[in-house]
């Protein structure tokens, strides 16, 4: 049988694509430990999205809100609160209510991501939405919420508990320079730490997040911020890339597509037992094919808005796959993963 290097120009959406054929070598080595892991192509609808493999979904199933709408007062060099602008904006609790609501009866919501800006300690102020998200609980006891936690404490930790939100998210920096150059925050990587440990010692299930590439498209600190996660009992790591596309033109580089794969392969040897997934962030184009391509190889258990080539990658090597209109990070239970259709 072919090697995969030579297979991958088979797929017609990767034939122009450059891999690195030492990195795809040590991929394949460790195909045996992978290959029976199936890999989750997500399509959360808070984004359209549409490929010759798979589709989307057109319910508003998995929606997006921020509490903030647009604003957010750290505005990150690498983001420029550019990633809260696709979401619902959800200002007032009875606003959330409300809108949740409705699309609970117009378009069978079956669950929501809950988001928003920072203040200039990179925490968002949820206290007030907490009687809402009691409120929908107690009326959809199936309903699945999910939320950006940014920093917090073990007291913060346990109001989201407490409140009944399922999956905690927040993003892990692993240096020092990161968080005050390009986040504009005097705050510790043991701040991150911290928070993590808070997170975890809750029910909740926690997916952290690591861009990679978050220092104006270089490495550093995603090594230590591996090493992070891997001393919580975390039910999954998400992995998104850094977009240049965001940022002020000439800030960031765009990290190359091989450095991607090769912490992908890291991430999959250092948490060898968790979910790991890609994310919905990392730049578009060839970059995104060869990034989720490398994904699929690596072994990772979940791509948000797969590329075009993904499933044809997964077909090559053997991995089965599902498809499932939810945010990466959380699963809505069985039946909720389909390889064509909408989920209900």
């Amino acid at each position: 049988m072919r090697d995969w290097i030579e297979r991958l120009g088979d797929i017609e959406p990767l034939e122009d694509a450059v891999f690195d054929a030492g990195l795809v070598a040590e991929m394949q080595a460790h195909a045996a430990r992978t290959r029976a892991r199936p890999v989750r192509f997500s399509t959360p609808t808070f984004k359209e999205y549409d490929s010759q493999e798979i589709k989307g979904c057109g319910k508003n199933a998995f929606p997006a809100f921020s509490i903030t709408g647009g604003a957010c007062a750290l505005d990150c060099d690498h983001c420029k609160a550019k990633i809260l602008e696709p979401m619902i904006p959800a200002t007032k609790p009875e606003e959330l209510d409300r809108k949740v609501r409705d699309l609970v009866m117009l378009q069978g919501l079956q669950g929501f991501l809950l988001s928003g800006g920072s203040n200039r300690r990179n925490e968002i102020r949820y206290d007030k939405f907490y009687p809402v998200i009691e409120g929908l609980k107690r009326d959809f006891p199936e309903m699945r919420i999910a939320i950006h936690t940014a920093l917090t404490d073990v007291a913060g930790a346990k109001r989201m508990e407490a409140a009944g939100v399922d999956t905690a998210m927040m993003d892990v920096i692993g240096a020092q320079e990161t968080i005050e150059q390009v986040y504009h925050l005097q705050r510790p990587v043991e701040d991150f730490e911290a928070t993590l440990a808070a997170l975890s010692a809750t029910k909740m299930e926690i997916s952290p997040h690591i861009v990679i590439g978050l220092h104006y498209g270089q490495l550093l600190g995603e090594e230590r911020a591996l090493e992070m996660v891997a001393r919580y009992p975390t039910k999954a790591l998400v992995l998104v890339v850094v977009m240049p596309f965001y940022a002020t033109p000439g800030t960031f580089a765009t990290v190359p597509a091989d450095d991607v794969g090769r912490i992908f392969l890291r991430a999959r040897q250092v948490l060898p037992d968790r979910d790991v997934l890609l994310g919905c962030a990392r730049p578009a184009g060839m970059h995104k094919r060869i990034t989720d391509a490398y994904a699929v190889m690596a072994g990772l258990d979940g791509i948000a808005f797969p590329a075009e080539g993904a499933v044809a990658v997964a077909d090559m090597i053997g991995r089965p796959w599902e498809q499932a209109h939810a945010c990466c990070s959380i699963k809505l239970g069985q039946g909720e993963s389909l390889r064509a259709g909408c989920a209900a």
